[in-house]
């Protein structure tokens, strides 16, 4: 699985795949600028475990209100989409089919298609009241317990360099957290 996530046709068609509706972007140019050297010398770092991700970018946005935006480097976002190809086979048929963000074939359009035609059988045709529940879980992965989250990975993948791979990701997350603790701590 390890070498399937790091091989170069995985991390180009990764390249290709996180692209898309980018490429105006300065640090998205910069990268393609140096496309094969970048790609190479990030399949070099994973397949000597030399790979560490970088810090995030953080800001804000109205979204439409007040969202804190945690945003990954070029070749790491590149590295998700590289991991998300090969994870997501093993995942996807255990998720409940009426879960539609972020996920290949699903999306806004098709779950609002889908919960009209439930609300029409439902309710028999809008001839009696029926509910429909819409919820969100607040900074999930601000909140979710990655070291849980780890052990359900684990289940599912038994490749010890992808779980060394999949636990750097995880866990920089939790190191960014830790360092913008600590730099507002810095500035009190």
């Amino acid at each position: 699985m390890f070498e399937k996530i790091i091989s170069f046709e995985n991390l180009f068609l990764a390249w290709d795949e996180f692209k898309k509706g980018k490429r105006h972007k300065k640090d998205v140019q910069k990268f393609e600028y140096k496309l094969e050297e970048n790609i190479f010398k990030l399949a070099g770092e994973l397949a000597s475990k030399a790979y560490k991700h970088r810090p995030y970018t953080s800001f804000f946005i109205q979204d439409p209100k007040q969202r804190h935006i945690h945003k990954a480097h070029v070749r790491d976002r590149v590295l998700h989409h590289a991991v998300f190809a090969v994870l997501n086979p093993i995942f996807e048929p255990t998720f409940i089919s009426h879960s539609f963000s972020c996920r290949v074939g699903k999306g806004t359009h098709k779950g609002v298609s889908t919960l009209q035609r439930m609300l029409l059988k439902e309710s028999k045709n809008n001839t009696r009241t029926c509910f429909a529940l819409k919820c969100d879980i607040k900074k999930f992965f601000d909140s979710v317990d990655h070291l849980i989250l780890l052990e359900i990975v684990k289940r599912r993948v038994k490749d010890k360099s992808a779980l060394w791979l999949i636990s750097e990701i995880i866990e920089s997350y939790e190191r960014e957290r830790e360092r913008e603790r600590g730099a507002a701590l810095y500035t009190l």
